[in-house]
């Protein structure tokens, strides 16, 4: 399932088969689908990353961390810290 190519509306917001979630530039792994939960945003929402090296961040405000393809550096949108379905869990 390609992640992050958002052209005019989010097609895997509301998708919850089993499966892993790849960059749509790159395939490189990114999130599992066990890691996926239901959210009021309208892109996919994650807890965790597939790998420790699924993806890159850097701090881009309190808060938020910008998040990109840890293999070919493609946006991917933000983590957003102790915004999870949980209390100190992050939102991808």
């Amino acid at each position: 399932m390609s992640f992050c190519s958002f052209v005019g509306g989010e097609v895997f917001k509301d998708h919850f088969q089993p499966g892993i979630y790849v960059c749509a530039k790159c395939g490189h792994e990114l999130f599992s689908s066990r890691a996926k939960y239901e959210h009021s945003s309208p892109w996919p929402a994650f807890t965790e990353t597939l790998r420790g090296d699924s993806v890159a961040k850097r701090k881009e405000r309190p808060g938020a961390l910008k998040v990109t393809c840890g293999k070919c550096g493609n946006g991917l949108g933000h983590e957003f810290l102790n915004d999870g379905p949980r209390k100190g869990q992050s939102r991808f």
